[in-house]
C-alpha cells in the first residue's frame, strides 16, 4: 500500500473516532443510544 493512501486511510480513520467521540460527549445521544438498545430486549 501506497503512503499517500496509507496516510488518508489513517487520516479518515482519525476522523471517524473523533466524531464518535463527540457523540459520546453529548448526554442526550447516550440516553437516546441507551432507549434503543433497550428496545431490542
Amino acid at each position: 500500500m501506497s503512503t499517500p493512501r496509507r496516510l488518508t486511510l489513517a487520516a479518515l480513520a482519525a476522523a471517524a473516532l473523533l466524531a464518535v467521540f463527540a457523540l459520546y460527549t453529548r448526554p442526550d445521544f447516550l440516553l437516546k443510544l441507551a432507549d434503543q438498545v433497550w428496545a431490542c430486549f
